[in-house]
């Protein structure tokens, strides 16, 4: 019984780290998303999916956007943005809409922190903080 217990905590541990986080400026959760692409809001339901191809669809299954690249499109493949390798988010006219740094912390244009994202890869939050995709 001991032996199972330890088993259970274990795998609880490592359930907690399976899903990364994204916070808002006040550390509140506001979304995960898992290794998958799964992206769940902070009740847990399924919001929308990040596939291995770009593809960005809603919890139905239908296309939002396309990440090609660091290109962000929309369904009429119309250019919505750019997200830099550096982290910069650029709008579809080229002008700073913030930045991702490494650590996690998400900045607007005007240098505040609008959120955290730590773990999570910087385009998947890019995404979310800056293109409104979920």
């Amino acid at each position: 019984m001991k032996r199972l217990l330890i088993i259970l905590l274990v795998l609880s541990v490592a359930c907690i780290g399976y899903a990364q986080t994204i916070r808002n400026a006040n550390n509140s959760t506001l979304a995960t998303i898992n290794p998958n692409g799964e992206v769940r809001n902070s009740n847990n339901s399924l919001i929308a999916r990040i596939s291995s191809n770009g593809d960005i669809r809603d919890s139905n299954n239908h296309l939002l956007a396309k990440l090609d690249g660091g290109t962000v499109r929309n369904t009429n493949n119309s250019v919505l943005g750019y997200i830099n390798n550096d982290g910069t988010v650029r709008n579809s006219n080229n002008s700073v809409l913030g930045r991702v740094y490494d650590d996690g912390t998400v900045r607007n244009s005007n240098n505040s922190v609008i959120g955290y994202a730590k773990g999570v890869p910087m385009r998947y939050a890019a995404l979310y903080f800056f293109f409104n995709l979920f």
